[in-house]
């Protein structure tokens, strides 16, 4: 069985959507190991709890990102993980970590890097204001900069007369929904699109 460790900090719109292709019998070679998280009361939390998979939530208080880091590594290595994805995480991964999981830590990216790297919102605004036709999203490795690791895989949808931003949003978070847990699968399965 291919283990992952979800790491989010937000509402668990990724996460939802692993629990839903779980369901689906999508991820029958793919086992949730557990969820990570710096917020103890986000909705991905909730949701890990709700699916009975196991919730660790690590204070960040007092912390550098080292000794943060430090700690997320046991349980990672205590459950023998095989990939570690990042869904709405709301923190930067310290070098020391980056090193450890090289090329087995995935991040996603409402953009189509390396246009628009940076958070959400602010990003579907900046495609728009640079009349891109065209926006997605981008699943990446993690590297040592901020959205800048090698991408794994991309997908794109039109930008069209009369999106805002809270509509690009909604069509990348489409997006996402259907592939964050289709690119999971393909590591697990071995069968990612060569480069």
């Amino acid at each position: 069985m291919y283990k992952i460790a979800v790491l989010a900090s937000t509402r668990g719109t990724n996460f939802q959507s692993f629990l839903d292709a779980k369901a689906r019998g999508e991820l029958e070679n793919v086992e949730i190991a557990c969820l990570i998280t710096n917020k103890p009361h986000c909705g991905a939390a909730e949701k890990a709890k709700a699916a009975g998979i196991p919730v660790y939530a690590i204070d960040q208080t007092d912390k550098t990102r080292e000794e943060f880091d430090l700690e997320v590594m046991k349980v990672l290595d205590g459950l023998k993980v095989d990939l570690v994805v990042l869904g709405g995480y709301m923190r930067i991964i310290g070098p020391e970590m980056v090193r450890r999981y090289k090329n087995r830590i995935i991040n996603i990216h409402p953009s189509l890097l390396p246009r628009h790297p940076g958070m959400d919102l602010s990003v579907h605004q900046e495609v728009l204001d640079d009349d891109d036709k065209e926006t997605g999203m981008t699943i990446h490795f993690i590297d040592e900069g901020v959205d800048t690791g090698p991408i794994v895989f991309q997908k794109s949808v039109p930008v069209e007369a009369g999106d805002t931003a809270e509509k690009l949003k909604d069509k990348v978070q489409g997006l996402e929904k259907e592939w964050y847990p289709k690119v999971v699968r393909m590591f697990a399965e071995n069968k990612l699109p060569k480069k």
